[in-house]
This record gives C-alpha cells, sequence and structure tokens, in this order.
C-alpha cells in the first residue's frame, strides 16, 4: 500500500461523513443537492483531473437513470393502472384474507424469492411496491396499532438483495462463474442452499425483532397511487404523519374492476420475459436469433413498457381514455424526487470509481492473509462498497482471486467460492447505492431510518451467507 493509496481511503470515509452532515445538519440539504456537492469535492480531493469531474458525475448519473429510472417510471405507471382498475385493492385483500398477521412476513418472502430470481433488485422492489403499499394499509385498517411496514420491506428487501448477489442467472454471479471457470449447476445448488436460510433469518425473523423497535410511514401521495386513500389532499398536507385506515375509491376512479387474472398477467409479464432471457443466455448459442429475441424482450425496460401496454390494452378498458392517459400522467410526479436522488448517486458513484478510489481500497484488502472464501467476501464487500454497486463488486473481486490456487480447486469449493463474493457485495449498501435511495425515499425513510433497515438487512444477508458458505466448505 502507497501513502497515496491510504489517503484515497481517507478521501472516501471523509466523503460518506460529510454527506451524512450535509443531509442531518441545520443545513438540511436535499439528498440531491449533497450528493452533488459530495461528488464535486471527492473529484476535486482525490485529484481527478478538473475536466473530467463534470463528465463522471453526468455520465454516472445519466447510466444509472438510464438503467433505474425508466424502469422506476414505467413501474409507477404500471402500479397507478393496477391501482385505478381496482387490481392492487383485490389483490392485497386475496393476501391478506388468507393470512394472518405472523404470516405476512412470510408470505412477502415468498413473493420477493420468486420475484427476485430473474430481477435486479431496484426492479423487483418496484414491482412488489404495489402489493407492499396495498397489504401494509389493508393491515393497518385491521391492526391500528400494528407496525406493518417494517414487517413487509424487511422481508422483500432481504429475499431481493440475496437473490440479485448470489445465484444465478443475474449477471454478477453469471459473470463470476464465468471468470473462476465454476460448474453452474453445482453453483446453482449452492447458491440456493446458501439463500434460502440467509433469506429466511435476515427476512422475516428480523422484521419480526426490528418492527417492535422503529416505524416507517411512506409519502401518503405515493401510497395513494397504489392503495386510492380517502381524503389524499389531507393525507398528503404537511403535518400528516397518520397513515390512512382504509381503502376508497379516489376521485375519477370506476366502480367496476377488473378481472384480477389480468393484473396477475400484467405483473408477471415483465417477470417471465426477463426469466426467458436469463434462461436463454445459459441454453442458447450466444448468436442464435432466438437469444437476440430474448435479449430485447428481457431487458428491463422493454419488458416492464410490455407490462404497461398490456395493462393498458385490458386494464385501462374500465376507464375512459381520458382518465387513463391523466392517471399515467399523475403517477409520475411523486417519483421524480426519487429519479434525481438515484442519478445523483450514480454521480457519486461514477467519482469514486474514476478516481481510483476503490482501486485503493482493494490494494488494501490484497495484503490480508485470509482464506480465500474469506478474501473473496471482503474484496467484494469493500469494492461494492466504494463503487456503489454489486455487479462492479463481484466483477471486481472474481478478477483478484481468479489466479489464486484455491480458486482452480474443487468444483464445490470454486461454486461456494462464486456465492462468497457474491455474499459480499451485498454487505453496506449504504449511500452511494441506488438502492438505498430507492428504498429510503419509496417508504419515506429518515437517513437514519433506512439505514437501520435497509444496510442492515443487506449487511444481515451477507454476513449470514458467509456463514452459510463457511459452513459448507467444511462439508463438500
Amino acid at each position: 500500500m502507497t501513502a497515496h493509496a491510504w489517503f484515497l481511503v481517507a478521501v472516501l470515509i471523509a466523503a460518506v461523513a460529510l454527506l451524512i452532515t450535509l443531509i442531518n445538519s441545520r443545513l438540511k440539504l436535499h439528498p440531491f443537492i449533497a450528493l452533488l456537492v459530495v461528488s464535486v469535492l471527492t473529484g476535486l480531493v482525490a485529484g481527478e483531473k478538473l475536466t473530467d469531474i463534470p463528465t463522471s458525475i453526468i455520465s454516472g448519473a445519466g447510466g444509472v437513470l438510464g438503467n433505474v429510472g425508466i424502469t422506476l417510471a414505467l413501474g409507477a405507471m404500471l402500479g397507478r393502472l393496477l391501482s385505478d382498475a381496482g387490481a392492487t385493492d383485490r389483490l392485497a385483500e386475496l393476501i391478506v384474507s388468507r393470512g394472518t398477521a405472523r404470516s405476512f412476513p412470510w408470505m412477502m418472502t415468498l413473493a420477493a424469492f420468486v420475484i427476485g430470481i430473474p430481477m435486479f433488485f431496484e426492479v423487483g422492489l418496484i414491482i412488489l411496491l404495489p402489493f407492499i403499499f396495498g397489504v401494509a394499509e389493508r393491515i393497518k385498517r385491521t391492526r391500528p396499532d400494528s407496525k406493518p411496514y417494517v414487517l413487509v420491506v424487511t422481508p422483500a428487501i432481504a429475499a431481493l438483495a440475496t437473490l440479485h448477489g448470489m445465484v444465478p442467472p443475474h449477471p454478477g454471479p453469471l459473470t463470476s462463474v464465468s471468470g473462476l471457470h465454476a460448474d453452474l449447476g453445482k453453483t446453482i445448488i449452492v447458491g440456493f442452499v446458501c439463500a434460502i436460510p440467509t433469506v429466511i433469518l435476515s427476512g422475516p425473523v428480523f422484521a419480526r425483532w426490528l418492527s417492535r423497535r422503529m416505524t416507517v410511514e411512506p409519502d401518503m401521495a405515493l401510497v395513494a397511487q397504489f392503495t386510492h386513500p380517502a381524503s389524499v389532499e389531507d393525507s398528503a398536507a404537511p403535518g400528516a404523519g397518520v397513515a390512512v385506515s382504509g381503502f376508497h375509491r379516489g376521485p375519477g376512479a370506476t366502480e367496476r374492476t377488473s378481472p384480477i387474472a389480468w393484473a396477475v398477467a400484467c405483473i408477471l409479464l415483465p417477470i417471465v420475459l426477463m426469466l426467458a432471457q436469463s434462461i436463454g443466455q445459459v441454453f442458447l448459442a450466444a448468436k442464435s436469433p432466438a437469444l437476440q429475441v430474448l435479449e430485447l424482450l428481457g431487458n428491463p425496460v422493454v419488458a416492464m413498457m410490455c407490462g404497461v401496454l398490456l395493462a393498458l390494452l385490458t386494464l385501462a378498458r374500465f376507464k375512459p381514455g381520458e382518465q387513463v392517459r391523466s392517471a399515467v400522467g399523475e403517477s409520475l410526479k411523486p417519483v421524480v424526487g426519487i429519479l434525481l436522488i438515484i442519478g445523483a448517486g450514480g454521480a457519486f458513484n461514477k467519482i469514486l470509481v474514476d478516481s481510483h478510489i476503490g482501486d485503493a481500497l482493494s490494494q488494501a484488502a490484497q495484503h490480508w492473509q485470509l482464506n480465500v472464501l474469506i478474501l473473496g467476501w471482503v474484496l467484494s464487500l469493500i469494492l461494492s462498497t466504494a463503487t456503489g454497486s454489486a455487479t462492479v463488486g463481484i466483477v471486481s473481486a472474481t478478477g483478484m482471486v481468479a489466479q489464486m490456487p484455491a480458486a482452480g480447486g474443487d468444483p464445490w469449493q470454486v461454486a461456494l467460492l462464486v456465492i462468497a463474493i457474491g455474499a459480499g457485495s451485498i454487505g453496506l449498501n449504504y449511500v452511494n447505492h441506488a438502492g438505498f435511495w430507492l428504498v429510503k425515499e419509496s417508504f419515506g425513510m429518515t437517513l437514519g431510518q433506512a439505514t437501520r433497515l435497509h444496510t442492515t438487512v443487506q449487511t444481515l444477508v451477507s454476513v449470514i451467507a458467509l456463514g452459510m458458505v463457511l459452513l459448507l466448505s467444511l462439508l463438500v
């Protein structure tokens, strides 16, 4: 480690501390502004060329908005169309009527686990938002003293994060499988064996404990898109801190409700398309026409667009066209702030990458004398934390450990190394991750609340998964 490398590590620590200070101090800067300010200062102090800093900010923000932002906007549209057609309300009623307060976290875990198999974390959360809002509000109607959002959000985060980082066909684990020449079948088996207990412990079990210690109340304007609470204007007014007690049809909503089967089809279509793409990448030839079609339709933006179009063609026939168009436009208003914050988070990520702070952290980790499974986990954890991307953490850590002798040993041990690297990429998901801000803003949390819930859950997933990997390494 050179003195300059240690200096860059110190710059990262100072940047995160400054960001927290700007958001929580008397200035109370909006996270969008705070992220941009810290991005510029970090680039300056880290020694990035003055002319490169604006390029890093623009490309970083543009990259994450192009990837996550469009999908988020389409997800908001789909959620609003399902809500206005009465579909979300009926689906939530179906879930609640068949479960109990004790079973709701488990039901959300199962839903998020299935959705998380083909989807990125952010995309899966966007699709689950209507269910989370709908189920939580219905629980509050029957049990006003409960804290339903923590109960249902925690398992969703745990399941989505676990699948995103640890189990193929997600791009990070698939890249690690290729780089380490691991057996894909063995890796998938090991991944699910590690993922199931990890999700259970960090999801519904931890949710029960955490729900007794914190309360989350989302913005009523965003909740209204999916639940149509009575007197939306009153509930969204300044000072309104109590959630609505039930579901009522909003202004302009039709009393006719759409068939629930069509609602399920609209939700499942993007999932099926993305899953088909992932399966095709495993079993089809690289340049086959069929794979090219699947890669087009399975792209998250195109897949979500197909879901929205299906909703427009089927569910929207229960409302006049003018009302449908108005609903689609209105659906974007509550997510504008989220989009800006996610974009600024992407800018911060790019500054960290372009200023070589991630490289400095990886140099420090390589000097540690660790078991290769633990080393892969540590490298991925550090790089993911530094760059704000689980996929970047996985890809970079894979390249670092690929030349180590232990990386080319027993096929089961190599598969475990893939999972260990993926598990490391999940932990310490904090302010430079787009997913952190998506969760924080979607559920109206303060920075401290988001840290206690989102960062803690993902770090718990990472640590438990590493424990499972080390346990299995003794058995295979």
